[in-house]
């Protein structure tokens, strides 16, 4: 087995002329990739570091991917380059090369190595209190720049002066430009992307894999990569790597950017305290250790208080770096207040992919709240095309005030891509509901069932068994508003209740629990007298101690997922037996999901042992009275207008679940209406419902918005796809056939 050492060179690499080859062994991960960086240089093209994979176990990394610079095509200079080679740890610790790939899809040419200029070195200066550098109004990064010479803080050389926006000198960065720390160098950034016309983001951080510290980090525009529709793939950035001597330097560099810039943007004067920065939303922020750094090794006091471990910010932070390395989806954002980390946000490309496509309705559930919880685990849940509950985010909640919740449902809008749900199931608290209604406006919130049946159990515990019949058959049965009304007020009258706070204040938020008036919003079907169940079911739950917290949340999430991939399965291979020669019943089996079809397909059934009679008629609008068969009391009101054959019916069963009622098929059987229009066929509940995020799309949408949303809907078809095809070698064989004939048929296209 051919070696490379530990103490392998640049110079000793290209000298040898050694080419990868599988069983390649190497000391470490990070000699492996020196070793493929020669080579790279050697041949001709420059090297990227792909995705990790981490040990299920114990989580440590287990293999690494370094892949050409023009893998994938995230950027416009990409072109899906398959080059690579793929490095395993072994049990002895060396690292094997047992994947790769040689051959590239571009033109290979000379690669001219960027070596930093040499810097004058001043002594070492003492370190400055982050805590002073954050209490000045603005980072003077140039006091004094003389031709080019070092300032007189020794931190920063300076290479090129520009005035800025405001007459001040305004540094560019270049390579080998020194800053005193990561700190110092992220402020300079924001002040030269404020005057050049652009935002920025913290990127990628790295780490040493001896000790774990950070070794290098990335700084880029606010619009690299796509996953978010703003985002058009800017490849500007700047990458700085620390120093034996502690200080941090430019190593690499990317000014050019491929939207356009507006001057002095102003984002420096938000983002020049130290103490409310470095946490970004997806590329990695600093974890807890790192803000311990910045405000000078000492805690702050938070305004509010804190419900979370300080040990769950270093496993959370870790295992979304992680993450991110394998999804390029993966968004995560903590709210730091005073320099505390407080509440912490995740949702992965598939949760985020899964809101454009279901994010119509969704169900914060915050039910650790029952019990003496030891994480405050909160979950963003929706219902997919088949009726089962997708994951649409996860939230560890730092406490329940009013600013809290706002952080939380703003940030989840912003991962979402600012799609707002038509309705929202939640707890019925006074700082929630301010909150959905200050980030959701128009939004309808309905209040959670566990939390009301709580409140029944506390306050209605000694009312008797002939009370709780007549309070029941009141809120679910009622009709009408003046029905409502009505049985309410003989309620309380009957029973003493009228100085019941309790009561009191359910009545006046009656709109937010009672059926009777929440049936004419869409909130997919989701029954009003129970509650939903948890989407972790007893993988996670309040009680679950941090050492299990991560292993669980997977398992739990793939099974659901799994779930989810069954039913897909069946929709596409499974056909239901039709049950009436009614044409509406085979294009209703031809569109829906197996599940929703049975629901369809119930209600066709049932309308059978309904009545219809014609009530009302003028022009072309028509009231039908549908009534079941031998009972005089259950009967609904059905309008359907002829010039455009909009329905609805009284029961308001479409309006709430999206599905044609029994009382609305009755009238069209016998208007001989044999096909259902299509504005009564939700897209979301048929088949091709993950497929509608392109389709669906409103006009007014960018060209840039309308690209990412592509990016996302094909990388989720494309895992599935990948999915399948790696379950045999046959079915490997036939992907690759499939992809083959596909592409030809694009490159047609163009």
């Amino acid at each position: 087995m051919a070696r490379a050492n530990s103490n392998f060179n640049v110079e000793d690499g290209r000298e040898s002329g050694v080419e990868p080859h599988k069983g390649l062994e190497f000391d470490s991960a990070d000699v492996a990739r020196e070793f493929y960086n020669v080579y790279a240089t050697r041949v001709g093209f420059r090297t990227r570091t792909g995705q990790l994979y981490r040990s299920r176990s114990d989580g440590s990394v287990s293999s690494r991917r370094f892949v050409c610079s023009k893998e994938g095509f995230q950027l416009s200079s990409r072109t899906g380059c398959p080059a690579f080679i793929r490095v395993q740890r072994r049990d002895s610790g060396k690292w094997v090369i047992d994947q790769m790939h040689k051959d590239h899809n571009h033109e290979l040419g000379d690669v001219e190595e960027s070596h930093p200029p040499v810097l004058q070195q001043k002594a070492p200066m003492g370190r400055k209190s982050s805590v002073e550098v954050s209490s000045r109004k603005k980072l003077k990064l140039l006091a004094e720049v003389d031709d080019g010479q070092p300032c007189s803080s020794g931190s920063i050389s300076v290479k090129r002066v520009r005035t800025g926006a405001d007459g001040q000198p305004l540094a560019e960065p270049y390579a080998g430009l020194v800053f005193t720390s990561a700190d110092e160098a992220y402020n300079f950034y924001v002040r030269y992307a404020d005057e050049a016309g652009f935002k920025t983001r913290i990127g990628q951080l790295f780490r040493s894999k001896n000790d774990g510290s950070i070794t290098s980090r990335r700084f880029v525009c606010s619009k690299e990569g796509f996953q978010h529709p703003s985002r058009v793939g800017c490849g500007a950035f700047m990458r700085i790597k620390r120093q034996e001597s502690g200080t941090w330097m430019v190593d690499r560099l990317q000014k050019d950017h491929n939207h356009d810039l507006e001057p002095h943007t102003g984002t420096h004067k938000k983002s020049s305290t130290a103490s409310k920065k470095f946490i970004d939303e997806v590329n990695g922020g600093l974890d807890s250790l790192d803000l311990l750094e910045i405000n000078n090794g000492v805690h702050f006091n938070s305004s509010q208080g804190n419900n979370i471990g300080s040990e769950w910010y270093r496993l959370l932070l870790d295992y979304f770096q992680s993450r991110q390395a394998e999804d390029t989806g993966f968004f995560y954002s903590v709210e730091v207040d005073n320099g505390v980390c407080m509440s912490i946000f995740w949702a992965d490309g598939r949760s985020r992919f899964a809101c454009s496509q279901f994010g119509d309705v969704i169900v914060v559930d915050t039910s650790y709240r029952k019990t003496n919880y030891l994480v405050p685990f909160a979950t963003f849940v929706g219902v997919n095309h088949h009726k089962q509950p997708v994951l649409l985010g996860c939230a560890l909640i730092a406490n329940e005030s009013k600013e809290s919740f706002i952080w939380l449902f703003r940030t989840w809008l912003r991962a979402m891509s600012g799609c707002r749900p038509k309705s929202i199931i939640a707890d019925q608290d006074m700082a929630i509901q301010q909150a959905i209604a200050h980030v959701f406006p128009g939004t309808r919130h309905r209040f959670s069932m566990w939390q009301i049946r709580e409140k029944e159990r506390e306050n209605l515990r000694s009312m008797s068994t002939e009370f709780n019949y007549e309070y029941e058959k009141c809120i679910y049965e009622s009709q009408t508003n003046a029905e409502f009304n009505t049985m309410w007020n003989a309620l309380v009258n009957k029973y003493g209740l009228k100085e019941n706070a309790w009561l009191k204040e359910m009545y006046e938020k009656r709109e937010s629990w009672v059926p009777l008036y929440l049936r004419g919003t869409f909130f997919a079907g989701i029954p009003m007298n129970e509650s939903m169940e948890s989407f972790f079911g007893t993988f996670l739950n309040a009680e679950t101690p941090l050492r299990d917290f991560i292993a669980r949340y997977e398992q739990g999430l793939e099974q659901r997922r799994e779930e989810e991939r069954k039913e897909d399965f069946n929709s596409s291979n499974l056909q239901a037996y039709l049950q009436t020669k009614e044409p509406i019943e085979e294009q209703c089996r031809r569109l829906y999901t197996l599940r929703v079809f049975q629901i369809f397909q119930k209600e066709l059934l049932q309308c059978y042992n309904y009545l219809g009679i014609k009530s009302y008629e003028e022009g072309t609008i028509s009231r039908y009275s549908v009534r079941r068969c031998g009972n005089e009391i259950e009967k609904h009101m059905v309008t359907f207008s002829a010039s455009n054959f909009d329905v609805s019916c009284s029961c308001q069963m479409f309006e709430f679940e999206g599905v044609l009622c029994r009382h609305v098929l009755r009238v069209f059987i016998m208007l001989d209406i044999r096909e259902i229009p299509s504005c009564y066929l939700l897209h979301r509940w048929t088949r091709n419902a993950e497929h509608g995020i392109v389709c669906d799309v409103d006009s007014g949408v960018s060209f840039q918005e309308l690209k990412a949303l592509m990016v996302w809907s094909l990388r989720e078809t494309a895992c599935k796809y990948i999915e399948s095809g790696t379950t045999s070698l046959e079915k490997y064989r036939l992907a690759c056939d499939t992809m083959r004939e596909g592409a030809k048929k694009i490159c047609r296209h163009r």
